[in-house]
């Protein structure tokens, strides 16, 4: 216990946190400015400098904070956006969550672990409609163990359907010791995901009463276990409305920041739910530190400025409003056309509020949410290259902490979206889509990568597929 006391000091100092945000002060018209100068070096941002922003409530400030935002972004990511689908593999759990539709107590929901067929007629589904990149996430129970956790990726990396396969399989699951971490790793996944929920312990053992979560400290030293396991694309996340969303983001930052210090490898994700309304759970419908819209557009910004080499997640508990919002301040994946319940690819039940995690705020299928993205000057993705080809870890931040990502992820992304148009789109989205693909290949700047894209994008339209860089 005492080595996993001292791992947890050194990456939450509370009280460091809330003297931070104490002593913070909005930035007079000089400090600002200077603060945004540093931002726009895309070198990050330290605790008590996003405190500052934190506090700024005039409206010029916060317009250059978001303008600034949106220029790191597109200096690093430029305006790909990827997408992926969660599949829920199971609702039981053992923990008591107060703020999830997968509670214990919550006698309501009908409770679902599904079997390696059910995985595969998901999984089928899901190629079918154009996905390459899934979440599989499960609840915290005895029966989610690492053993199942391995067969699922098997699964679905042998799932194949009409030519079409998933390229890439990420995890959100409770924490592994270092042990299952090992055995988890030949299995081939990409992102493991853990989010604190809160990082301020007084409330975090509130909201996680019983079960295996309610172990603060386990938690927290996730990544401690896991990257010296091999696996070293790690995702990070709160649930911002359990505490003062300040806090916690002061928190999860300084969590990002002990990872990028202490192994040389920050986060590969930051995500940032929302506390979304979920069945028979009325915490959820009543957030105890409910985050406005306004304050949710910071949240997002003053993170893509902290952390700009990091890649941000925004799921369908947004609205497609806010999504869109949200994209153009830093949020570079989403999820699109998600079910949040076992099954519910499959089953398409519009009544199956029993069975979700939450309430989803975007209900739009995947054609849909592609069009709106092409709609808007972005250019959809379901790039798998870096991690297929071992651009992970510490070869992907040193790529990415300097916006030279972008050489591969540009021409990867023309070549996966074009996959999607010849094969899953509608007319619609097809033809708005190959004009997309039309401005971006003229934004490579080295003439002789845009002649291979094309030519690679020629071979896709000649039927050969899985072409990448």
């Amino acid at each position: 216990m005492a080595s996993v006391i001292s791992v947890k000091q050194k990456a939450i100092d509370e009280e460091a946190i809330s003297s931070s945000l104490a002593a913070a002060a909005q930035p007079d018209s000089v400090r600002f400015a200077d603060l945004m100068a540093k931002a726009r070096e895309a070198a990050g941002l330290d605790r008590d400098e996003v405190a500052e922003l934190i506090k700024i409530t005039a409206p010029a400030q916060l317009e250059e904070l978001f303008h600034t935002a949106a220029e790191i972004k597109q200096r690093i990511y430029g305006n790909r956006v990827v997408l992926f689908a969660p599949l829920y593999v199971s609702n039981e759990c053992v923990g008591n969550c107060l703020y999830c539709g997968f509670r214990r107590d919550n006698d309501l929901c009908q409770r679902r672990t599904l079997s390696a067929e059910e995985i595969v007629g998901e999984v089928r589904w899901l190629i079918d409609h154009g996905y390459k990149r899934l979440l599989l996430v499960y609840g915290e129970h005895p029966k989610n163990n690492v053993d199942r956790m391995v067969e699922d990726v098997h699964t679905v990396y042998n799932t194949r359907h009409d030519g079409g396969e998933i390229r890439r399989v990420n995890i959100n699951a409770a924490p592994l010791s270092h042990e299952d971490f090992v055995k988890l790793k030949p299995a081939g996944i990409g992102t493991y995901q853990v989010f604190q929920e809160t990082y301020h312990r007084e409330t975090f053992e509130y909201m996680h009463p019983v079960g295996p979560k309610a172990n603060y400290d386990w938690r927290v030293t996730v990544w401690d276990r896991c990257f010296p396991a091999g696996i070293d694309d790690m995702g990070l996340g709160v649930l911002f409305g359990l505490y003062d969303w300040r806090w916690d983001l002061l928190a999860l930052l300084d969590h990002a920041r002990y990872l990028d210090s202490t192994y040389g490898v920050g986060p590969h994700t930051i995500s940032v739910p929302r506390l979304e309304p979920a069945y028979n759970t009325p915490l959820a419908s009543n957030p105890p530190a409910r985050v406005s819209d306004d304050d949710f557009r910071k949240i997002v910004a003053i993170t893509r400025l902290a952390v700009p080499y990091t890649g941000m997640i925004l799921t369908t508990r947004e609205v497609p409003e806010m999504r869109r919002e949200c994209l153009r301040l830093g949020i570079t994946q989403i999820s699109a056309g998600s079910s949040v319940a076992p099954g519910g690819y499959t089953e398409r039940n519009p009544n199956d509020e029993d069975a979700r995690q939450f309430e989803p705020g975007d209900r739009r299928p995947l054609d849909e949410v592609m069009y709106d993205l092409c709609d808007q000057g972005y250019l959809p993705s379901f790039c798998t290259a870096c991690y297929r080809s071992g651009r992970t870890g510490r070869d992907f931040m040193s790529l990415a902490k300097p916006g030279e990502i972008q050489h591969f992820c540009l021409p990867n992304a023309l070549l996966t979206f074009k996959e999607y148009l010849l094969d899953y789109a509608s007319p619609e989205t097809r033809r708005i889509g190959e004009q997309v693909i039309c401005r971006h290949l003229d934004s490579i700047e080295t003439q002789a990568l845009r002649r291979e894209t094309e030519a690679r994008l020629a071979r896709l339209d000649a039927g050969e597929r899985d072409v990448y860089f």
